[in-house]
Parts: structure tokens; C-alpha cells; sequence
């Protein structure tokens, strides 16, 4: 007899933590020394704060870096990098089939890395290369490391956004191949997809004891933002003209991770999943009464129909599922 699980409501838990919370904080007694976890881009800003957290907390922490020479300078000796360029489905094969031969398992696995509202690019295959990194290299890396994840019997933890508000998936064009390219809408999309993609993780791995998990990290002022203009960041009010932060209720780097990382550990979400989180705590819908500075999460971004004609798409244009 096949095992149903309930779909888990978008109620907050209770945490404890907050909007000021550190990865630090959500941490602190929490054990994970003997635990692995593969953190993309865990050697710049949130990431960093991250990884550097986890570690202290007795976990091993993978950190898969496109420039692991720079990646391994900025974690000073924190970490264990090896090289993964997520534009690159052989790179990611690649690296998972390293992985894959050392043996070891995955306790938790956090897609951290991405992109950010970057001029029109195409990687291969023709991708518009926000969806084509954000959504489509974590999707094909998580599937090509789903025997270690399994085998961990932990959890996934992708990293969405509050630009998620900005666009549903387009699936008329959602490479922007017939239509003017917006990077705020491409931006959006793929954010939309990184919550879709737990949300029907959720569902396939659920059976096999592993629960995804989707979160907004907060506003916070990182290299994400590499490519904006100071121009563009002084007129959407993040920042003065001299480069000082503006917007009530950004996060530093250490409070922009705590989330992810209370996603990937914390005892209160044990046997729940699929749910997009922010602020340390499952987020509420954008139509609920929400704490200040909560974003809430849209409909679009927890449909389940769509969550799997995503997953459909990806495995197609991927030629990667696990679960096929």
C-alpha cells in the first residue's frame, strides 16, 4: 500500500526566531558534528555567513565553487571546496559523479548560490541563463546527488526570494526567446522556480525520509548585487548616493543566512516540508496578516500543479530525474 503524506500548511511553527535572528543563534545547541552538507556559493556573503556557521556547529561543510581557487581564499581554510559551475550541466554531472564515487552521504543540502537581474545571457542549450543557473543547475545537481541525499535521509533547502512576487513561471516563453527580456521578470521567475522545485521535491521524497524546503532570505546588501548599477540600487532606495544602506529592514550577511540554516536543521520542522519559509519560521500567505517586514508567499509560488509541470519541464530539458 503506497503511503500518503499530508501536504504541510503554510502556519508558522513557532520558532522562537525571528527577523533578527543569526545563523548563529538558530544554531545554538544544535549538534551536527558527523553531518555533511553541500552548500553552493558558501563562500560569499550569505553563503559564507552560513558555512562558517554550520562548521561551528561540528558539521562538514562541501562547498562547490565555480572558482575554487577564490572560493577556498575566502573561507581561509573553513570547508572543503571543489569545483562546480552550475551554467554547466557537464560540470555538474561531473561533480556529482565525484561526489557519488567518494562514498559519502548528504545530510542536508543547501542551494544557496544564483544569480541576480544580470543583462540578457544565454548558457547552453540556449538558456536564459537566470532560470538556466538558479533553477535548472540546482535541479539537475540535486537529482544527479539524490543517492547520497537519500542516504542521508536529511534535507533540501533551496533558496527562493521576495522577487518570487515579481513573476510566475512564464511558460509561454520562459526563456525569453519571443518576448523583450526584463531581468527583474527573469529574476523572478527563477525564484518562482526555486519554490516550485521543493515544493514537488517535497512530494518525491517525502517516501525516502528527505523533506525540501524553500526561503527568503531577507534584503541584504551582498555580491548578489554585482550587477546593479549603484544608479539603479539609489533609485530603488536600498542605498544613498555614497553607498549607505537606506532600506528599513535589510539583514546583515549573518541574518540573511539564518534562515536557510534553520530550514536545513531545526527539530520543529521535523516531519513537515514542501512550505516556504522567511524569518526563521514558515511564512504566511501574501493575503494573511503578516509580522512587519515579512514579504508572505505568493500563490503562485505554492501551486502544486504547477510545482509539477515544472518539475516535467526540467527533467526534459535536463535529460535528469531521479525519480523517473
Amino acid at each position: 500500500m503506497t503511503q500518503t503524506y499530508q501536504r504541510t500548511p503554510q502556519e508558522p511553527v513557532g520558532s522562537g526566531f525571528g527577523h533578527d535572528s543569526t545563523a548563529a543563534e538558530v544554531l545554538e545547541g544544535i549538534d551536527l558534528t558527523g553531518k555533511l552538507v553541500v552548500l553552493t556559493g558558501g563562500y560569499s556573503g550569505i553563503g559564507l555567513e552560513a558555512t562558517r556557521a554550520l562548521t561551528a556547529a561540528g558539521a562538514h561543510v562541501v562547498v562547490p565553487a565555480r572558482r575554487p581557487e577564490h572560493a577556498a581564499a575566502e573561507l581561509g581554510g573553513v570547508g572543503e571546496v571543489a569545483e562546480l559551475d552550475l551554467g554547466d550541466q557537464g560540470s555538474i554531472a561531473r561533480f556529482a559523479n565525484t561526489f557519488l564515487d567518494s562514498g559519502r552521504s548528504i545530510d542536508a543540502f543547501i542551494g544557496n548560490a544564483g544569480i541576480m537581474a544580470n543583462p540578457l545571457t544565454r548558457i547552453e542549450g540556449g538558456w536564459e541563463s537566470q532560470f538556466g543557473t538558479n533553477h535548472l543547475g540546482h535541479y539537475a545537481l540535486v537529482n544527479r546527488l539524490w543517492p547520497a541525499i537519500a542516504a542521508g535521509g536529511g534535507r533540501v533547502v533551496s533558496l527562493s526570494s521576495s522577487a518570487h512576487h515579481r513573476s510566475g513561471i512564464r511558460w509561454d516563453d520562459v526563456m525569453f526567446e519571443h518576448s523583450e527580456y526584463d531581468k527583474w521578470a527573469a529574476y523572478g521567475q527563477a525564484k518562482t522556480a526555486n519554490a516550485l522545485f521543493a515544493l514537488h521535491l517535497d512530494v518525491l521524497a517525502a517516501p525516502q525520509g528527505v523533506r525540501a524546503f524553500s526561503v527568503h532570505p531577507g534584503g541584504i546588501l551582498t555580491p548578489l548585487q554585482r550587477h546593479l548599477p549603484r544608479e539603479e540600487m539609489v533609485n530603488l532606495g536600498w542605498i544613498d548616493a555614497d553607498g549607505n544602506l537606506l532600506m528599513d529592514g535589510f539583514k546583515t550577511p549573518a541574518g540573511g543566512a539564518s534562515t536557510e540554516v534553520w530550514a536545513a536543521t531545526n527539530p520543529k520542522l521535523d516531519g513537515l516540508g514542501g512550505v516556504f519559509c522567511e524569518d526563521c519560521e514558515i511564512a504566511l500567505p501574501v493575503d494573511a496578516e503578516r509580522p512587519r517586514f515579512t514579504v508572505g508567499v505568493a500563490p503562485h509560488a505554492t501551486d502544486p500543479e504547477a510545482a509539477a509541470r515544472l518539475w516535467a519541464l526540467s527533467a526534459e530539458l535536463t535529460g535528469v530525474d531521479a525519480f523517473a
